[in-house]
């Protein structure tokens, strides 16, 4: 009985606050000069750009890691549930100092074409990799791909190839465009405040039409799936289509929701999946614990960035943990954590040189501090509703879930939910195959639709042409 009526209580609570919210108009987002003064007359041409760190750099990084300071040992059979182990630590920072070799990794990260062009005062980094296809039929379709923290580019490098080679089942393949985010890697960081992913998102509206693709498909997860989302509500008639690994339907209606299938699952998330949502105290303990980072980022970015980014140690302890857990939960009990089930040490200290030598962590975290901002947080922006095609990967290891009844809410034309078999939070780095195959899947169906509805189109059209004229 109690629990009918607290279910009633909450229900009531809930629909009382929904009929308090004020409609939410799509906002017309001024294109920001975010850059230094000195940008203002930045050239507009996309030059080619090619990674080359100095010696200097990488004999100051040798020299820090040869001379780090002894590490506290971990408690234990404490594994990985205190954070980083320092036991595994050390092999990791013994590996980076002998064995990694920069200048071997360096030439595979310029594997790949490379660009730099200014978009509203920032210099932007991003790899254009076009297919090599002899089929005329064959469809080249722009593909937005978009990372997030603590990840950078480094994390398409595998996905890259399988996205732009052609598949004998499919008339079309991708030309993927895959940007650093500003602050992160070698794109330039804002110098003034409020560059969150609203603005980002008219960023890379900006660079794709720069690059001639007026219309585009795009893809993210973490920081880049909230880009695309903001990207596919600001601007739906430059998206064909938005695929995220990473869907969240931020809508207040689905706060009420979670908590109504606290007491009723099956009114929410089908059983086989009720388990990556309930009990409701466990799963809000779990992101509790996996989210402490985010309260100092989004308070005290500058703070957490000069101690991080001040030792290669510190930075290598900071980002892999993130590379344990977020993978797989459970490796959080291992002696090694897990990290080489899905990644090389080669992978993942690739992605952290990327960091170091730009030294770019400050920047990278601040982003956080502009989502969570107060004027962020009450503009409204999240309540929008997408209506562009929309696909939506989830795989099982992700950080939280989302179930399909719920992201109607946010997603009004949710056209493909897949759960994938394995994979965590950084699938393209993960499971780059089950991710690809996924994204192709999707726009599968979506050029499908649009064949559709120009073919209904046409014979009307085409009457009319062949209809004589009267006199």
């Amino acid at each position: 009985m109690w629990k009918t009526t607290t279910v009633i209580f909450v229900l009531a609570i809930g629909i009382a606050l929904l009929l308090r919210t004020n409609p939410v108009n799509v906002p017309d987002l001024p294109e920001t000069f975010w850059g230094p003064e000195r940008n203002k007359e930045a050239s507009k041409e996309v030059r080619s750009f090619t990674i080359a760190v100095s010696k200097s750099v990488i004999d100051d990084l040798n020299e820090r890691l040869k001379n780090r300071r002894e590490l506290v040992e971990p408690l234990e059979d404490a594994a990985w549930t205190y954070g980083m182990n320092t036991t595994y630590l050390k092999d990791v920072l013994e590996y980076w100092s002998t064995n990694y070799n920069w200048t071997e990794r360096q030439a595979l990260l310029n594997k790949y074409p490379q660009y730099m062009t200014n978009i509203q005062g920032l210099d932007i980094h991003f790899y254009r990799v076009k297919p090599n296809v002899s089929q005329t039929k064959l469809k080249i379709l722009p593909l937005l791909i978009l990372h997030g923290w603590p990840g950078s580019v480094v994390e398409f490098q595998k996905i890259i190839p399988l996205l732009t080679t052609p598949r004998p089942d499919k008339d079309f393949v991708f030309e993927v465009i895959a940007p650093s985010l500003p602050g992160y890697g070698f794109s330039q960081a804002a110098v003034r405040q409020g560059l969150g992913p609203p603005q980002m998102a008219v960023i890379f509206k900006n660079l794709m039409l720069r690059l001639g693709h007026d219309k585009f498909y795009t893809q993210g997860g973490d920081w880049g799936a909230a880009i695309i989302t903001h990207l596919s509500t600001f601007f739906p008639n430059n998206v064909l289509g938005t695929h995220s690994n990473m869907c969240m339907g931020k809508v207040k209606s689905n706060t009420l929701w979670r908590f109504i299938g606290a007491f009723i699952p099956s009114l929410v998330v089908e059983s086989e999946y009720a388990n990556r949502m309930y009990p409701l105290g466990y799963h809000t303990g779990r992101l509790l614990e996996e989210t402490g980072y985010m309260h100092i980022q989004a308070s005290k970015p500058d703070t957490i960035g000069t101690a991080v980014a001040a030792s290669p140690v510190a930075l290598a302890a900071y980002i892999l943990e993130k590379f344990s857990t977020w993978t797989n939960p459970e490796y959080r009990f291992r002696a090694d954590g897990g990290l080489l089930e899905k990644f090389t040490l080669d992978e993942l200290l690739d992605n952290i040189m990327l960091y170091w030598v730009t030294n770019s962590f400050t920047t990278s975290v601040r982003l956080y501090a502009e989502q969570f901002t107060k004027a962020s947080m009450t503009n409204g922006i999240d309540e929008l509703p997408v209506d562009v095609p929309v696909a939506c990967a989830a795989f099982p290891h992700e950080l939280a879930y989302e179930p399909k009844s719920l992201l109607g809410n946010k997603f009004t034309n949710l056209i493909q939910f897949n759960h994938l078999p394995r994979g965590g939070h950084f699938p393209a780095f993960e499971e780059p195959t089950l991710l690809a195959d996924d994204i192709f899947n999707f726009v599968f169906t979506v050029e499908n639709i649009r064949k559709k509805n120009n073919a209904k189109n046409t014979p009307n059209a085409e009457k009319k042409i062949k209809e004589p004229m009267k006199i």
